[in-house]
């Protein structure tokens, strides 16, 4: 229905652009005929009457046609610079943009529509170039490790214990990568793409405990007391997205937190906003990991670089601007850290 309406919006336009010429044409001939019989250069019946018809007629085309051009000219600008920037689209250049300021609604949304699909064009051209780069760098430390334990395995002398160690490291290197490749397409995709996030209502403070209870195993092993503190909230937002958040802030808070330790997990509703404070007593940051712990793979604590990407927290951070949001963080070495993330309310 609305494309009929806008259909016949144009044609209304463009038949409306025909009637003006051509009237307009009329008016022009009729006021010249009129001063040529006023001033007596004409007269009617007379012999060479219809020299001065046919020179009219000749100048209203001409006229006319002139008008046409000024007129038509103004629309199929606008088309031949589409066609233009088409070109240049398929040579792979994606920084064209062309003129939205036009006054004929149609055409000004063809141009606008136009230009988001070269925005998108270069925004996913951005994400593979990233990919690759993040890729080449990243993928090169695992892989080179899995390709040595795959050489000491073809030592048939290798003992049971042996083999079964490095078994164990290859599979822990494939689901590095595995967890590098599913975060760098995550992140360049919310980083560089311009897309407006799904959302829903779901139970907050639910996913919380889904998230503590998908770590029970390493907290369990690890013998670490949990704080638990949930105020029943619901929120709106994208519920996939941000657990993604609790899972690299508390995963985080695990790994860097010894054993018989204690980690808190605090929910708090205001009117306004929600706030998720997730707080360990692990071996906590320097300044320099503090200041630079949402930077794509920056990697603080060495020892622990080995069970991660470097991705985690600058997802995390991703995600929560993405809902308008804030993410905090306390830490002083030896007493451990504090996110808080802050998300308003709808």
């Amino acid at each position: 229905m609305n494309s009929d309406k806008r259909t016949f919006k144009t044609v209304f336009f463009f038949t409306l652009l025909v009637f003006v010429d051509m009237l307009f044409t009329m008016i022009l001939m009729g006021l010249i005929a009129g001063l040529l019989l006023h001033f007596g250069w004409i007269r009617l019946g007379h012999s060479n009457f219809l020299l001065p018809i046919v020179t009219f007629g000749l100048f209203s085309v001409i006229m006319g046609t002139l008008i046409a051009r000024i007129i038509g000219g103004m629309t199929m600008g606008t088309v031949h610079s589409i066609s233009e920037a088409s070109k240049r689209v398929a040579k792979g250049d994606f920084d064209v943009r062309l003129n939205e300021d036009i006054p004929i609604e149609e055409i000004r949304t063809m141009s606008q529509n136009f230009n988001l699909m070269v925005r998108e064009l270069n925004n996913t051209e951005m994400l593979r170039s990233d990919f690759i780069e993040n890729v080449s760098h990243e993928f090169k430390t695992p892989l080179s490790s899995i390709e040595g334990y795959v050489t000491l395995l073809q030592n048939k002398n290798l003992s049971d214990e042996k083999r079964e160690e490095y078994a164990q490291r290859i599979l822990s290197n494939t689901r590095r990568l595995s967890s590098l490749t599913g975060n760098i397409l995550l992140l360049s995709r919310l980083e560089n793409q311009e897309i407006e996030i799904k959302k829903e209502s779901f139970s907050l403070d639910e996913q919380l405990r889904q998230i503590i209870l998908l770590f029970q195993d390493t907290w369990s092993d690890k013998e670490i007391e949990l704080d638990i503190e949930l105020e029943e909230t619901d929120y709106y937002g994208n519920r996939e997205l941000l657990s993604h958040v609790w899972q690299n802030i508390f995963g985080n808070a695990l790994k860097f937190t010894d054993k018989n330790r204690s980690i808190g997990v605090y929910l708090k509703k205001t009117d306004k906003e929600v706030s998720v404070r997730i707080k360990d007593t692990g071996i906590g940051m320097d300044a320099d990991t503090l200041q630079r712990v949402f930077e794509k793979f920056y990697q603080g604590e060495k020892s622990h670089s080995g069970s991660g990407n470097g991705l985690g927290m600058a997802l995390a951070k991703r995600i929560v601007d993405l809902h308008r949001g804030e993410i905090c963080v306390t830490s002083e070495e030896g007493k451990g850290s504090e996110f808080t993330v802050f998300l308003p309310l709808r």
